[in-house]
């Protein structure tokens, strides 16, 4: 027995010892030697050598159940260190160098499965050069210059399989022409930016025929002319539309500010993309019957006390607003503050 008290005693004196030896403060307070941190519970949060109260050699950071969380490795103690991180189940998900606690060079991202996801370049914690995306194949999802945290120079982006799209960025904004191009390498768009903003020309184009043909001043939609089979082709102003309605599968007849009518020969859903939600809606959805928001005027009772939307000009024949037709004829009034409804 007393020698079993003794033993215990004898083991206590250790663990205290080491316990001591382990998480050591000099005589100025700072750490030094062999440190383990944990938590109430008692599992550990990390474990390390300091000198002189710099973290040196490597330091290792754990989730609550005992799995690495990251890892740390000193080449300058307390200053440059290799830094990896893990996910709970131990899948690498970074790698890349601190220096003073900023990121900085080359860094890599991974995915749970392994992939690379993503490879960026930074200057003490600032974004700087190169960033690459990844897609799941491997294969260069999207390319972006950065220069002081902001985006500057080329950028570049894959749509769909050999599709892309490019431009340049100056200080965070677009610049200068952007254009995009389809998997068959004909092409959808191309535009011209001014800090960051649409500026003068921007053209869409289906299956490399163009269109859509649109004038921009910093931002703000100046112009924009639409391609129309009516049967020849030709370039009509949005703003000189009044309504549209179909005609059957590939049919679209058209009212101009002019009084005059169109009939164009495709169908309204190639017609209406082309338009633009901005400056046309539905007065009535199911009948498929799109106006100007420039042209309404209100809302009038047809002889049979029907509401009927109005319209200048007036097309020739009635046009009988859904719900939300009407809400938004509401809508513009309210706007407008002025009376639209005439009765």
């Amino acid at each position: 027995m007393k020698r079993t008290i003794l033993l215990f005693a004898a083991v206590l004196t250790l663990t205290y010892m080491s316990a001591e030896a382990q998480n050591r403060l000099d005589k100025q307070g700072r750490r030094q030697g062999h440190w383990i941190r944990t938590d109430k519970d008692g599992s550990k949060i990390f474990e390390g050598d300091f000198v002189d109260g710099l973290e040196t050699g490597t330091f290792t950071y754990y989730y609550h159940d005992g799995t690495v969380r990251m890892r740390n490795t000193y080449s300058e103690p307390g200053r440059v260190c290799t830094h990896e991180a893990y996910d709970e189940q131990g899948h690498l998900l970074a790698r890349g160098t601190y220096n003073q606690r900023n990121r900085d060079g080359r860094w890599l991202f991974y995915a749970e499965d392994g992939r690379l996801v993503k490879e960026a370049s930074y200057r003490m914690g600032i974004k700087e050069g190169i960033h690459v995306i990844y897609n799941h194949g491997g294969d260069t999802a999207e390319v972006t210059t950065w220069a002081n945290n902001r985006r500057n120079g080329r950028w570049w982006k894959r749509i769909g399989d050999r599709g892309y799209i490019t431009g340049n960025y100056i200080d965070g904004g677009l610049e200068g022409q952007l254009v995009e191009y389809d998997d068959k390498g004909q092409l959808v768009r191309q535009g011209t930016y001014s800090g960051g903003l649409k500026h003068g020309y921007n053209r869409l184009y289906e299956d490399g025929t163009l269109t859509v043909d649109e004038r921009w001043n910093h931002g703000l939609l100046t112009e924009r002319r639409v391609r129309l089979l009516t049967p020849n082709e030709e370039f009509v102003s949005v703003y000189d539309i009044v309504c549209l309605a179909p005609m059957g599968k590939a049919k679209v007849s058209l009212l101009l500010r002019d009084g005059t009518k169109r009939i164009c020969h495709e169908s309204a859903d190639d017609v209406y993309d082309r338009l633009g939600n901005d400056i046309f809606a539905y007065a009535n959805r199911k009948n498929r019957t799109l106006v100007s928001l420039q042209c309404v005027q209100g809302v009038g009772k047809d002889s049979e006390g029907r509401e009927i939307l109005l319209l200048e000009p007036q097309p020739d024949f009635d046009i009988f607003p859904d719900e939300d037709g009407l809400k938004m004829v509401r809508s513009r009034q309210y706007e407008d503050d002025s009376p639209l409804d005439k009765k």
